[in-house]
């Protein structure tokens, strides 16, 4: 027999065999016993079982890492939609249409802590267009707006809604909304307005952040807003 031609065993031959057979450590317990591998904690050697159990409590510790996470996130989601319940009921009892881009900015200010809060809304009713609020959103402005169908994050990039906050200037990340009629991501509705978050911190309004709650704001608004139109 030309023993060249057999080919060896190989660590996976080794993998599969004792995969596919359960009973081999229970016929055989003392090579369960007798192996031992390196530590992760050092250079000491433990037994297979002792490894097995490290390995377990880095999982469960993992594990309870997630679940610190998702319960925190929970709270801070609870807050938030309590928040937008409060906002949402302060904007419904305003009687009177044109306190409403003040209520509008005020309440994002002041319940969600947003530094710098500013909007401008166009084609409003004659009794509105001279109002602040119904000045100087360009034509550009409007087809930016318009081409949005999500919040915008990120940067500071020189945007020129950003003129419209007291201190742009102070301004390292923002966020801008548009305001039309129904879902933000209504394509072929127009933007009838622009709803613009500052923040003098760079990561409070990241480009990678989830921005399913300045949705429902931007929409929120909207709906309270187009009373104006």
């Amino acid at each position: 027999m030309n023993h060249s031609s057999v080919n060896p065993i190989t660590e996976d031959d080794i993998a599969h065999f004792l995969a596919n057979t359960p009973g081999f450590f229970e016929r055989h317990a003392e090579v369960l016993a007798s192996v031992t591998i390196s530590s992760p904690h050092g250079q000491r050697a433990v037994s297979l079982q002792e490894r097995q159990a490290e390995m377990l409590r880095e999982k469960i510790k993992g594990l309870e890492f997630r679940i610190m996470d998702m319960v925190r996130h929970g709270h801070e989601n609870t807050a938030i939609t309590h928040k937008i319940h409060q906002w949402s009921r302060e904007l419904l009892a305003v009687q009177d249409a044109s306190l409403l881009p003040q209520a509008v900015e005020q309440g994002i200010h002041q319940l969600f802590d947003v530094p710098q809060v500013a909007l401008r809304l166009w084609d409003v009713a004659g009794e509105h267009a001279q109002a602040p609020f119904a000045q100087g959103a360009s034509e550009d402005v409007r087809s930016f707006a318009s081409s949005l169908t999500m919040p915008f994050c990120g940067p500071n990039l020189g945007f020129e809604a950003t003129a419209w906050l007291e201190q742009a200037g102070e301004l390292q990340s923002l966020a801008l909304l548009p305001l039309r009629r129904g879902a933000i991501d209504s394509a072929d509705e127009p933007a009838f307005g622009l709803l613009v978050l500052g923040s003098p911190d760079p990561q409070r309004f990241q480009a990678t952040m989830g921005t399913d709650f300045l949705a429902r704001i931007a929409e929120l608004a909207s709906a309270a807003l187009s009373r104006l139109l």
